[in-house]
Order: structure tokens, then C-alpha cells, then sequence
């Protein structure tokens, strides 16, 4: 393990276990909010990913390991672990969340831009459409058997054009086109729009990164 891959794995779980301790006790009270600020402010691991040198150490030490996390703070655990960040929204939710990720991380280890527009699709863009959507959704529509708001939609299509383009130019990755962009943060919207029961942080995710990796090809 190198140097750079152990500083990456330190700050990934003190940064983790701090959002963590945020949630549960300042924001105890609120049990949605905290649920919703953990999943937006967990985005900006992204950050980090550049220290990561091995496919094994961001993958199954970094990643992965938050997958049974997840599950044993999940309402299906069979510790029956009291967690209100977890019991506040969809059961497997934050599970998805952190099975994207490995899945990212284990075939895009040596591109984490790649893997920060799938998290940033499902941290930054989900988490303001389930914000935003809550607070001012007045426009209601059920596609999928999960209530969803237009302006949670508008919220998501806008917040991912600002914060693709700014976690992209922290990668010097910028796309030839900013339509690329624009085209990553309308599909990822779309199918987390029709998406349901907290598959949205599989959906988003993918579909932002498999349309990224086409339209660079095809551009």
C-alpha cells in the first residue's frame, strides 16, 4: 500500500465518521434533513480520490467495506441497529449508495473523474432533488410508484450542471463540449425521475456515467 493510498483511506473515515457524528447528534432531531445532509455532504469524497494509487486498497478498504455498513444500520439487519439517518428514508437506499460506488471504484480506480461523475449524479443532484423536492415540490408525479415533484427534477438538471463542470475542472477533465454536461445531468435526472424505492442511487449514477464515457467517445 502506498503512502498516498493510506492518507486517502484516513480521510475517507474520519471524514465519514465526522458527517456521521454531525447526523446523529446536532441534527438528531431532524431525522430527514440529517439523512439528506449525510447523503449530499458524503459526495464531496470525490475529493479524495486522487490519492488512491491501488485498484484493492479504494475498492475493498475504501469502498466496499461501507456496503455491510450500510446494510447493519439498515432497517433489515438483523441487529436491529437503531439509526435515524437510515430508518428516515428508503430501507436499502444508502446501501445502493455505497454499492455504486465500489462498483465505480473497482473499474475506474486509475479514472476517478469517471467515478466522481457517477457519485456526484447521485450525492449532489439526488440529494437536492429530495431536498428541494420535499420542501417545494408542489407539482407531484408517480411514475414508478414513488412520489417524485418537478422541481425536485428542475432542482437536480441544475444543481449537476454547476457541480459536473466544477468537479470536472478539479480533475482537468473538462468534456471538448459543456452540451456533454448538460446531457450527463439531463439523462442522470430523467432516470432518477422514474426510478423507485431508493434504486435512484443505482440509476443516477450509471446512467450519468455510462452517457460521460459515450458522448467523450463519440464527440
Amino acid at each position: 500500500m502506498m503512502q498516498s493510498d493510506l492518507i486517502g483511506l484516513l480521510l475517507v473515515y474520519s471524514y465519514v465518521i465526522i458527517l456521521i457524528l454531525i447526523s446523529e447528534k446536532i441534527l438528531k432531531n431532524y431525522p430527514s434533513i440529517s439523512r439528506k445532509f449525510l447523503h449530499i455532504m458524503v459526495g464531496n469524497i470525490i475529493f479524495i480520490l486522487p490519492l488512491f494509487t491501488s485498484r484493492e486498497v479504494i475498492t475493498f478498504l475504501a469502498a466496499a467495506p461501507f456496503i455491510l455498513l450500510t446494510f447493519l444500520i439498515s432497517p433489515y439487519s438483523p441487529l436491529k441497529i437503531k439509526n435515524r439517518v437510515s430508518a428516515s428514508g428508503h430501507g436499502f437506499g444508502l446501501v445502493y449508495y455505497a454499492i455504486s460506488w465500489t462498483i465505480l471504484a473497482f473499474f475506474f480506480y486509475n479514472q476517478p473523474w469517471v467515478i466522481a461523475v457517477g457519485i456526484a449524479a447521485m450525492s449532489y443532484g439526488d440529494g437536492m432533488a429530495a431536498l428541494i423536492g420535499e420542501r417545494y415540490g408542489k407539482r407531484k408525479f408517480n411514475i414508478s410508484g414513488d412520489k417524485k415533484s418537478l422541481e425536485g427534477s428542475l432542482a437536480m438538471f441544475l444543481v449537476l450542471i454547476i457541480t459536473l463542470g466544477g468537479v470536472l475542472a478539479y480533475y482537468n477533465a473538462l468534456p471538448p463540449s459543456y452540451l456533454i454536461i448538460v446531457a450527463v445531468a439531463l439523462v442522470a435526472t430523467v432516470f432518477e425521475a422514474i426510478t423507485p424505492k431508493g434504486l435512484d442511487n443505482l440509476s443516477a449514477c450509471f446512467s450519468a456515467v455510462a452517457t460521460y464515457l459515450i458522448l467523450i467517445y463519440l464527440w
